[in-house]
């Protein structure tokens, strides 16, 4: 073999070689890139909640609401739920935005394992958290012990959007603040406001903090309550009453639901009702009461632009 064709073979050997780590180099970044991937799908995190710490996912992806009330607050921090009970369904201010969502009564358990979720939320009563538990990573919540905005940054906490949660906060305090001016310039400070509503055969005032309109228009608006209703209702946030006594807890103002759980609503056809100053002056307003239910901030920015409207026109 020749100088010539030694210095050929040499060449051609050490190019192969070159191809050959560049080959296992990119091999390796690839099974590293892989690694980080199935590191960051399967990574967690601990959530401080009210029954201790609980190991949930860093960015849960398959979330099943069981807590009725909170569907929405997912929906507004981009989580569209994989299972909800079937009262959110019936929220016309959240459109289609669960058609998607399967809904799991209490007891279905079966259909909540097939769903195969990866972080389960309830309410901290809930009698099947033990079952949910053997599922998935539970969370729960105790429904009055938050105020309706630090409800929505806890449910951030939970998905780990607690950024996104604190945000919205933010930009809700100041439309809130900008509504306060316009209703009070349209209706001045000094009006009273009772929510009522019939359910079954039964009916309730509420208190401030208790869905159906209530924290836009005790808290975002800071309209007021009539004396008595304040004393009697806000504490425990909603009262039984009969016809007979709707004048003692009686506003200026009235927002009445149209019902739920085929309401009967013969105490409008009362002289009772007939008689109240805010029904003779067309101050009673009705609100659609599956609607209204909520407090996630999809419901309540609509709650508001209704209230608003209504008390300014």
């Amino acid at each position: 073999m020749n100088k010539k064709t030694k210095q050929l073979l040499v060449s051609f050997m050490t190019l192969l070689l070159v191809f050959a780590l560049a080959a296992c180099g990119n091999k390796s970044e690839e099974g590293a890139s892989s690694g980080k991937k199935e590191s960051s799908k399967n990574e967690t995190r601990i959530y401080k909640g009210e029954k201790g710490d609980v190991e949930v996912p860093a960015e849960p992806k398959r979330v099943a609401m069981m807590a009725a009330t909170y569907a929405g607050n997912l929906l507004d921090l981009g989580i569209t739920p994989i299972a909800v009970n079937e009262y959110p369904k019936q929220n016309k201010f959240y459109g289609n935005k669960l058609d998607k969502a399967e809904v799991v009564t209490a007891d279905s358990y079966e259909k909540l394992l097939e769903l195969n979720p990866d972080l389960i939320i309830t309410y901290s009563d809930d009698k099947n958290i033990k079952k949910y538990e053997e599922i998935a990573p539970t969370v729960t919540m105790t429904y009055d012990k938050y105020d309706y905005m630090e409800q929505h940054v806890e449910i951030g906490k939970m998905v780990g959007k607690e950024k996104e949660a604190k945000a919205w906060v933010e930009e809700w305090k100041k439309k809130s603040a900008d509504a306060r001016e316009k209703v009070k310039t349209a209706i001045g400070e000094d009006k009273t406001f009772m929510v009522m509503e019939a359910y079954g055969k039964d009916m309730y005032v509420y208190g401030k903090n208790w869905g159906r309109g209530t924290e836009v228009i005790y808290q975002a608006l800071e309209l007021k309550a009539p004396k008595k209703l304040e004393e009697d209702v806000f504490g425990p946030g909603w009262k039984a009453i009969s016809t007979e006594v709707i004048p003692t807890y009686a506003g200026d103002y009235i927002f009445v639901g149209t019902g739920a759980g085929n309401p009967d609503n013969s105490f409008m056809e009362s002289d009772v009702w007939k008689e109240l100053p805010a029904v003779k002056n067309g101050n009673a307003i009705k609100f659609d009461s599956e609607s209204f239910y909520f407090n996630d901030p999809i419901s309540l920015e609509k709650e508001l632009d209704i209230i608003v409207e209504e008390l300014t026109k």
